[in-house]
């Protein structure tokens, strides 16, 4: 990728986030229902819900809240949370490392896991055994990731009690750590001690965010194997004496590689959204758990600020994806 195909698409970035923020705030006024009826005490006289909704500034009209919402996010200022009552940037800098530790960690198991069963599934081409690596892998697509996460909190929650189901680390854990990335922060200072909790917490809800994840990759990288041990240089290496093995490891696997990471790179923006039902099921304390009781709650700034979140995640994913790939392509690299 050429660094003028950079630029166009950074300069594409604002476009698109002031689409996204139209989209989401008129959405959430046309929608039936008044956060503001779903916060006040019961008793509370009409005197009070119009100050609230003044406070607010929801007895403005709509294009005018939007101007206002617009202004304050240029200035770094998302609003401040109706439910929560806090700043919705404080909230979002609260929650959102612990989504991107619980993110990255399915994305090494998904990639670890598609890589192995892609691996063992083309040493078995043309064998029985071939069909039960497909068929795996179909079922392992088959199953959205939410099931498979109430599948794992059954199984190993309740028949199998072997790991923690709910919550990010045990209340009796003393964190005492400065940032909120607990797991990068704990494993660079050598607290593999509160490193150990949290990968206990995590292990289930990243596992079934990973296992489509995984049978995807395994699907696109057997598939660009097969195709990549047919081509010409494979055969010359296979005439020459190396043995298969080899060959895959070093002729044919790096060129099936990148269809697989421009193909599993939409998949990872997929992965990201599905945190929002996992992380509510194992009550793992990240944006997506946040961002199902923002919608409960008609919190309108803590969704604006969250939908903003996601897309801002979206597009990085995608530019890094495309950077990755030209780097692995050296017809894209030299343009």
């Amino acid at each position: 990728m050429r660094w003028g195909e950079i630029i166009k698409r950074l300069v594409l970035v604002p476009p698109t986030l002031f689409g996204v923020a139209v989209i989401v705030f008129v959405l959430l006024r046309v929608v039936p229902g008044d956060p503001i009826a779903m916060m006040i005490p019961p008793g509370a006289s009409e005197a009070d819900i119009t100050r609230l909704r003044a406070l607010y500034g929801l007895d403005q009209p709509i294009l005018q809240q939007f101007a206002t919402w617009l202004g304050q996010v240029a200035s770094g200022d998302l609003g401040r949370s109706i439910s929560v009552r806090q700043g919705v940037l404080d909230l979002l800098l609260a929650r959102l490392p612990a989504t991107i530790e619980l993110a990255l960690l399915a994305t090494v198991i998904a990639v670890v896991l598609g890589v192995l069963v892609a691996l063992a599934g083309i040493l078995l081409r043309g064998r029985r055994a071939e069909w039960a690596v497909d068929g795996g892998v179909g079922a392992l697509l088959a199953i959205p990731d939410f099931l498979w996460a109430l599948i794992l909190l059954l199984l190993f929650g309740v028949l199998i009690p072997w790991l923690p189901i709910s919550g990010r680390v045990d209340p009796q854990i003393d964190i005492d750590l400065r940032s909120n990335f607990y797991l990068l922060e704990s494993l660079l200072t050598g607290r593999f001690d509160t490193a150990s909790a949290l990968l206990h917490h995590m292990f289930l809800p990243a596992l079934a965010l990973a296992l489509p994840f995984a049978a995807l990759v395994a699907r696109i990288l057997k598939a660009s194997l097969a195709d990549a041990e047919d081509q010409d240089y494979a055969q010359i290496a296979r005439a020459r004496g190396y043995s298969r093995p080899a060959i895959l490891l070093h002729e044919v696997f790096p060129n099936a590689l990148i269809p697989t990471v421009a193909l599993g790179g939409v998949q990872l923006t997929l992965l990201l959204g599905g945190t929002v039902l996992v992380e509510r099921i194992f009550s793992y304390e990240g944006i997506g758990n946040m961002a199902i009781d923002a919608v409960i709650n008609r919190d309108f700034p803590l969704i604006q600020g969250l939908v903003l979140t996601f897309a801002v995640l979206f597009i990085a994913l995608n530019l890094a994806v495309d950077l990755v790939v030209a780097l692995l392509d050296p017809r894209l690299r030299h343009g």
